[in-house]
């Protein structure tokens, strides 16, 4: 299963005209993408929202209204929206709660659209394969929007391990803490229905995917332990995992840190130490001889929306294509298993 799978090159942008979009959910995270797609407007255009609450509408609206720009009209039944809309639409940004995320990529993708989908792809590997079959079947573009596979530090990340430069994969181990238990109580990230699992699945989900994209290959053996720490969902969790070629992965989720919200992760080769985050917020590399860990340069970037742009034009492969959602749908499918089993091994 490849990773970095050849683009499928949008249909042309009409004579240089900005890409016209459709944002599909209006909470933080959405924000969020508004407010570094609104430093985008020569490449992007956002026509129309899709939000049933009027307080999160109003709070996009806001941002548009900040920059000078008005904001666009909300139609909160997608259904209607792209029956009556999709002709007028490239592209749609689905940033809902997870639980959401596979029936609505399934309709956007069947109305012809392009789709950036926010992370966790899906909720379990059946769905990762529904819409593998979706995106063939339609012929449309699909990428996961994980801010690590997209980042510039990942991808490198990628392209150094897969070069043979630093010589065989020996481990990955990766820690994400935050303040996550107390800061999402009462809301839909704690009700297991709607977001599949808690800080593991959510915030933990860029360490999750992140650390299957370095692998680059697929889990044979996870062995997890969660923990709600009395609330709704997990907020702890610990994975071990073995890969197809032997080398161990570690992986540790605190969601009951103090005020925080940041990660570590180290990668172990034969030749080389490389260090990086869950969302790519960083790249150094230590090599055979070397005292230290020295930073390696990488192009900025807008986010996950400007890496959309460069796919859908075919100047980027894909770097988060659904088969990189559906080893991390996999993986998870695993940990939940061993966890239900008080840390079983769990052939994946």
């Amino acid at each position: 299963m490849s990773v970095n799978q050849p683009a499928r090159v949008g249909d042309p942008v009409r004579d240089g005209d900005p890409l016209r979009v459709a944002i599909i959910g209006c909470g933080g995270i959405a924000r969020y993408h508004i407010r570094l797609m609104l430093q985008q407007l020569d490449t992007t255009r956002i026509t129309v929202l899709s939000e049933p609450d009027p307080e999160h509408y109003a709070a996009a609206a806001a941002l548009f209204e900040a920059v000078g720009q008005a904001a666009p009209p909300n139609e909160p039944d997608l259904a209607r929206l792209l029956r009556e809309r999709s002709g007028e639409l490239d592209a749609v940004f689905i940033v809902t709660p997870h639980a959401y995320h596979h029936d609505q990529t399934v309709a956007c993708l069947e109305a012809g659209l392009d789709v950036l989908l926010e992370k966790p792809m899906v909720l379990n590997a059946t769905e990762a394969c529904s819409l593998i079959e979706a995106r063939d079947r339609t012929g449309r573009l699909l990428v996961v929007a994980f801010p690590g596979s997209l980042s510039p530090q990942i991808r490198r990340t990628v392209r150094i391990l897969r070069s043979g430069e630093v010589g065989a994969l020996l481990g990955i181990s990766a820690t994400v803490w935050q303040s996550w238990g107390p800061n999402t109580a009462g809301t839909w990230r704690q009700q297991p229905a709607i977001a599949g699992g808690g800080f593991l699945f959510d915030t933990g989900a860029h360490m999750l995917n992140t650390c299957a994209d370095l692998a680059g290959e697929d889990f044979v053996e996870v062995a997890a332990w969660l923990d709600n720490c009395g609330r709704p969902v997990d907020t702890r969790g610990t994975v071990m995992a073995r890969l197809a070629s032997g080398a161990f992965v570690t992986m540790h989720a605190c969601g009951e840190a103090i005020p925080s919200c940041a990660s570590d992760v180290r990668v172990f080769c034969a030749h080389a130490i490389l260090r990086t985050g869950i969302w790519g917020e960083r790249l150094e590399m230590q090599r055979h001889g070397a005292k230290s860990l020295r930073s390696v340069k990488v192009t900025e970037s807008l986010g996950v929306w400007q890496q959309f742009l460069a796919v859908r034009a075919g100047a980027l492969p894909n770097p988060c294509p659904p088969e990189v959602g559906l080893r991390m749908a996999r993986l998870w499918d695993a940990i939940q298993a061993s966890a239900a089993q008080d840390g079983a091994v769990v052939r994946a």
